[in-house]
């Protein structure tokens, strides 16, 4: 609990066996923390297994897709504030107290892994998708009058429960480019958002989602579209990434 408020953290997972139960342990012995949420997306070794022995609620997603796990865990989570992380060793417990420090003032709060200060050694955050990542977020932030953007893809962080309440049944992406989708919806809806430098580290296990610079491209693009899609409504039909 924080300042008389509950908290959650969602990890989506597909195969994390190597580290789902330490990343549960380091978060989940968070003094703030009230509960870890995993869900499992349809994981082929012990994920599920290891994640509840190590005292997580496991929670499962049986439509494949990044985007399906988060939405699955952001509706299942309880806490007042909800904190979305990955359970593969990139993020850093203690970077929570970041986020949970503007989450008084701030409706949705943003991780940044784009602080070149603050990327570790071996972590996949070389200067592709660094700039990638950078030159998307500023599309964003331009064509929604956002605040100052660096990094469309940290999965890491923080949504109050009024706002998410308000974009759960809004949500339309279950693919790999689902993150700008909450950041649009919320600047929609002239909610205050923040951005946070957090640690990025290397990763434990193999990348689903930019493990090459050929499948980071698909999903910018995604991204891209999705952005473009929803400054630019289309008249009838649906929006780019909706179902996806």
């Amino acid at each position: 609990m924080w300042k008389g408020k509950t908290v959650s953290v969602v990890f989506p997972a597909y195969n994390e066996a190597d580290n789902i139960a330490r990343a549960v342990r380091d978060f989940g012995g968070f003094e703030a923390v009230d509960e870890v949420v995993v869900v499992d997306n349809n994981s082929r070794d012990r994920t599920a297994e290891l994640a509840a022995a190590a005292g997580a609620r496991v929670v499962p997603e049986a439509r494949q897709g990044y985007g399906y796990a988060l939405r699955r865990g952001l509706a299942e989570a309880r806490g007042e504030y909800v904190v979305l992380a990955e359970p593969d060793g990139t993020f850093v417990a203690e970077d929570m107290l970041k986020l949970l420090a503007y989450a008084h003032e701030f409706d949705l709060v943003l991780g940044t892994r784009t602080t070149r200060e603050l990327i570790w050694s071996q972590a996949n955050m070389g200067w592709f998708l660094r700039v990638g990542n950078v030159a998307v977020a500023k599309l964003l932030q331009v064509l929604f009058g956002g605040p100052s953007l660096s990094d469309c893809g940290c999965t890491y962080r923080l949504v109050r429960r009024e706002l998410l309440d308000s974009l759960l049944p809004r949500l339309t992406v279950g693919s790999s480019h689902f993150l700008p989708e909450m950041v649009i919806l919320a600047l929609l809806d002239g909610r205050r958002i923040i951005e946070i430098p957090v640690n990025y580290r290397a990763r434990v296990g193999d990348s689903k989602i930019t493990g090459s610079r050929l499948t980071a491209i698909k999903v910018g693009w995604r991204m891209i579209r999705l952005i473009l899609g929803y400054r630019f409504r289309r008249r009838g039909g649906r929006r780019d990434g909706e179902a996806e």
